[in-house]
């Protein structure tokens, strides 16, 4: 059944079109991921296909007595309790003999962490429940299409599987913008990006659409080589002297022309994002934490005992669902927060940049090359060109932090942070309203940069590419250390529910998923007593997981470089056609550095094979 048909749909800026030409249909059963970089017009386009917008141009036919769930990227929600306006989401569009027949919106609530919070109004949540108050009224309301805009963020790992499971089993269709690229590969049946005004689709989840837009780049790169070969050779013939030039054809002058002075379109971004920053060298002493404990003022106890030794080269995930204490224990290793119990060091070579949860350090009224430059000095060209290494153009660069998106104001936010220089980085859901893009060169940042990372996130894939070891926050308390990092820790979970039918941090049941990893030994809490990074993740008769993580990185570096050098060769044969002693050279040259990338890559190969079965 064809739930709605949208074609040519056209919606325009003052400056530009935001997007044009595009056209879509959805049935039964689709689920469609739309991505693109910030300022696309994703959001913008979920609002048009919802019936909420009208665009500039085109036509929308909704199929018969259609019924469209929505989640808006900023929802507002009604007054009154969590319980109340959930409730009454269900009971707008259900009679009493059905309400028994659907998930019931106390379960709901439950399963996205919003339980202990039904009596409190929904003018007094923050921007994070809020958030999971509008998803659990859009799951309430029975539809025919799901429309959710970055429906993963603020839940947990516990939620985010559940919401997962629930979407998987939904029977009619989902449009969903999202940067979890777990849910866009196990959910999505196609795909449309969002480029440059266009929309391109693709059938297939996430890995698909990565193949296809490589085909697409591939492509245009052969038409480009092509057009540049024609561009020589017609420049030549006009080349060869006024007088043969006059009896020419004005056409082939005009096309001449044309091909020579012809040019692709550019990229929506002008080159990769810039994170080349430098980082003061860390001594021995980084950060550490003997005994930390902290009670609320309610008397509930967060933790208890946590011990940690932060190495100089860390890369640590603090994992746990919502209200387990994660962004507490952040603030107090940074010092925003004092514990109730322990001691907190903090090394004299440390220099903290700490990228929070929501951006509230952002002075709304600042523009954006006053926020970089600072308090305390003038904005000059240093911040100009930094800005703009960082995709924010000229008109952007003196906006307003108020007036720019979710993904610009948290880009602008990370550009502060490590403007600053700082050899620690504290990440507090780094993932949130970042791009696609963006978010993979910040995990290729966090892989080759010289300092310690601390991260909190629920984002799978980000958890998985950037750290090596878990602190564990689980609801209960101080869980401890694990060595291997979110999918050791990830999979010895699993093992538990298994065990137990059950996961211990929420007691909720969920149905398993098929894992592509090895399944996990039987697992048992590790001690919380940890000694340093290195020794709790040693393995008598094998290298450490920092080590493996570090010859990795270096390996990821060696590669990206024989990769560009292999482009930089293969662009120059083309120009070189009619030279055949340097058409040899850069054979050869070329032969070499695809023998050393091979090499390279396989060792990659081996060392991931290694830092996999220390997880077994």
């Amino acid at each position: 059944m064809i739930l709605l048909d949208a074609v040519d749909l056209r919606v325009s800026r003052p400056d530009r079109d935001l997007f044009r030409e595009v056209s879509l249909t959805i049935e039964s059963g689709d689920t469609v991921g739309i991505i693109g970089i910030n300022g696309t017009g994703k959001s913008t386009l979920l609002r048009v296909l919802s019936g909420r917008l009208t665009p500039d141009e085109g036509e929308i036919r909704f199929g018969r007595n259609v019924e469209i769930s929505v989640l808006d990227q900023a929802a507002a929600l009604p007054a009154g309790t969590v319980a109340e306006v959930v409730a009454a989401a269900q009971r707008a569009t259900q009679s009493e003999d059905e309400l028994g027949d659907t998930w019931q919106s106390s379960e709901v609530l439950q399963r996205l962490g919003m339980a202990g919070h039904k009596d409190r109004q929904t003018s007094a949540l923050s921007g994070g429940e809020a958030k999971r108050v509008a998803l659990a009224i859009a799951l309430v309301q029975p539809s025919d299409l799901l429309v959710l805009d970055e429906p993963t963020n603020h839940l947990d790992l516990d939620a985010i599987e559940w919401l997962e499971n629930r979407l998987r089993s939904y029977r009619g269709a989902i449009l969903l913008v999202t940067h979890d690229r777990h849910l866009l590969d196990r959910l999505t049946t196609r795909m449309m990006e969002l480029d440059r005004g266009s929309g391109f689709v693709h059938n297939g989840g996430y890995v698909e659409y990565l193949e296809a837009k490589d085909q697409r780049e591939a492509d245009a790169a052969t038409a480009e080589a092509v057009r540049r070969n024609l561009a020589r050779t017609e420049l030549a013939w006009l080349r060869r002297g006024a007088p043969a030039r006059t009896a020419k054809p004005k056409a082939r002058i005009a096309k001449a022309k044309a091909l020579v002075d012809g040019r692709p379109e550019g990229p929506a971004r002008p080159s990769e994002l810039y994170l080349e920053f430098p980082a003061p060298r860390l001594g021995d002493v980084v950060i550490e934490l003997e005994g930390v404990s902290l009670t609320l003022p309610d008397g509930r106890n967060l933790f208890s005992d946590v011990e940690l030794r932060l190495d100089p080269s860390e890369r640590l995930g603090i994992v746990g669902p919502n209200g387990a204490g994660k962004t507490s224990l952040l603030d107090i290793i940074a010092g925003r927060r004092k514990p109730d119990a322990g001691t907190v060091v903090q090394g004299s070579t440390v220099q903290l940049g700490y990228y929070d949860q929501m951006g509230e350090s952002l002075d709304p009224n600042a523009r954006a090359r006053e926020i970089v430059a600072g308090p305390f000095r003038t904005p000059d060209w240093t911040d100009a060109r930094l800005l703009e290494a960082f995709w924010f153009d000229a008109d952007t660069q003196w906006a307003k932090a108020s007036t720019l998106s979710g993904g610009e104001r948290r880009r602008l936010q990370l550009l502060r942070v490590l403007a600053e220089r700082p050899n620690v980085l504290l990440l507090d859901e780094p993932t949130n309203d970042l791009d696609l893009e963006t978010l993979r060169a910040l995990e290729d940042f966090l892989q080759d940069w010289p300092g310690a990372v601390i991260a909190i996130s629920h984002d799978r894939a980000f958890l998985e590419r950037v750290v090596t070891d878990a602190l564990v926050i689980d609801g209960a308390g101080f869980a401890g250390r694990w060595p291997g990092g979110f999918p050791a820790w990830d999979l010895a979970r699993r093992s538990n529910q298994t065990k137990r039918g059950a996961i211990a941090t929420t007691g909720s049941t969920h149905g398993e998923r098929p894992s592509k990893r090895a399944p996990a030994p039987t697992a048992e809490r590790p001690d919380s007593k940890q000694g340093t990074a290195e020794d709790s993740q040693k393995v008598p008769g094998g290298r450490s997981n920092s080590t493996l993580g570090h010859l990795m990185r270096e390996l990821d570096k060696t590669i990206k470089r024989l990769e560009r050098r292999k482009a930089e060769l293969t662009d120059e044969l083309e120009a070189s056609l009619d030279n055949h002693r340097r058409l040899a050279e850069l054979g050869d040259e070329l032969s070499r550095v695809g023998d050393e990338l091979a090499s390279a890559e396989e060792e990659w190969l081996a060392l991931a094979e290694e830092q996999e079965s220390r997880s077994r």
